[in-house]
């Protein structure tokens, strides 16, 4: 019986919870990016129109800063050919040498070193490219609080 009310819990959390999750269902970058915030100090992902990705760090007011020595990486794709992108520093931010494979919602792996002596830490989330209809900006960094 104590299995059954366990099970039973479980389920109703499963249900009970969004069926799509939006971006970063909070406040868009300076770009009107999705702002990773497990990377100290936390970072914006924005894919640009030519569909490179963008990544600027963020200072604590959420405007963008410099940040020297970052190693960033994006891996993107099918799984069977995965596309690895690389960054150099451009300005403030850091820019991918191509672009996101094709597609509207690809799925991506970050992996960012802010500092040369940093922890490594990694991001994984869809780049859904398509506009959201609330807010506006793309759903990979949607800042509503609904679900679909």
């Amino acid at each position: 019986m104590k299995h059954i009310l366990i099970l039973t819990g479980l389920m109703a959390g499963l249900f009970a919870a969004p069926l799509h999750a939006h971006g970063s269902a909070g406040k868009a970058g300076p770009n009107g990016g999705r702002v990773l915030k497990n990377v100290e100090p936390h970072a914006e992902f924005l894919v640009t129109p030519d569909k490179k990705v963008r990544i600027t760090f963020l200072d604590a007011e959420g405007k963008a800063t410099v940040q020297e020595g970052a190693q960033i990486t994006v891996t993107s794709g099918d799984r069977s050919s995965p596309t690895k992108l690389t960054f150099t520093k451009d300005g403030n931010s850091y820019i991918s040498d191509k672009p996101l494979p094709e597609g509207k919602n690809v799925p991506v792996v970050i992996q960012i070193k802010a500092t040369a002596d940093g922890k490594s830490v990694t991001e994984k989330f869809g780049a859904n490219l398509a506009e959201c209809s609330e807010c506006k900006h793309p759903e990979y960094a949607c800042t509503c609080d609904h679900a679909e």
